[in-house]
């Protein structure tokens, strides 16, 4: 009995042995960890891309206009507003006393400024500007000895394309950037700052701020306004003849014109 318990004690350790020997030879499954490893990894780089990328979408969704928030933009930092009454006119050949640098509201000229995306090289009459404005137009403008380069580019990628929105130099700001909307205006130090992108999702055609909104950003064309050849920026102070921010229009203007409505395509001048 002795003799047979010893031989199957020790087949039991030469089987022990076997199997040691085996798992030693097999060794840690280190290529499988790694690959499990990598594509953990790899998820995490996905959904983390994804994340950061869809964050600025869904913070700039809080700044759309909704019925139990009209006006967003009066939570950003350094908004300036003001009321105005809309539609009064002046001429092509009058100018408006405005009280905003660059003005954000009040009496304009009969005809608009094309904002359909536009990018101004030059600076453009402040009366035609504004009558955009009234037609929930988001106008950016720039110093042009403070925004240079890629400052520039990345302003103007705000702009180009894109629906009631304009942009054009403003000689003499007080601040590299300003941007306006009908009553609403924000001056910052940088085309990085990220109001910028929440201010024309606030108010951009606006329904709440905007008292023509939905009218026409289309050019008229020559003898109107022409956006090729816009009417120059006037930079001297307006004089004494100029039209008072209570001015109640000037006869003769197309508002006046019986017979001769301004031409729009969604809604009126």
């Amino acid at each position: 009995m002795a003799s047979g318990t010893k031989k199957k004690a020790s087949s039991k350790k030469a089987v022990r042995s076997a199997r040691n020997s085996v798992v030693t030879r097999r060794g840690f499954p280190w290529g499988t960890v790694i690959a499990v490893v990598a594509v953990v990894a790899l998820a995490a780089v996905v959904v983390t891309y994804y994340l950061v990328q869809s964050a600025p979408r869904r913070a700039l969704a809080e700044w759309a206009p909704t019925d139990s928030n009209k006006d967003p933009s009066l939570q950003l930092t350094g908004i300036v507003t003001a009321a105005y009454k809309g539609s009064v006119h002046v001429l092509p050949t009058e100018r408006v006393a405005y009280d905003h640098t660059p003005p954000i509201g009040g009496p304009h000229d009969g005809y608009w400024a094309a904002c359909n995306g536009i990018v101004y090289p030059k600076a453009v009459r402040n009366e035609n500007m504004v009558h955009a404005l009234e037609h929930g137009t988001v106008w950016i403008t720039y110093n042009p000895d403070q925004i240079k380069g890629d400052a520039l580019t990345k302003l103007s990628s705000k702009v180009q394309g894109k629906p009631y929105t304009m942009m054009s130099p403003y000689p003499g700001l007080d601040k590299p950037i300003s941007l306006q909307s009908w009553g609403h205006q924000l001056k910052l130090d940088s085309a990085d700052d990220q109001r910028i992108d929440e201010f024309i999702t606030a108010l951009r055609t606006n329904p709440n701020t905007t008292p023509e909104v939905g009218a026409s950003c289309d050019a008229l064309g020559p003898g109107a306004f022409d956006p090729d050849n816009p009417p120059p920026f006037d930079p001297t102070p307006p004089g004494p003849d100029a039209k008072p921010m209570d001015y109640q229009g000037s006869q003769g203007t197309q508002q006046d014109t019986a017979g001769a409505p301004m031409p729009s395509t969604t809604g009126t001048p």
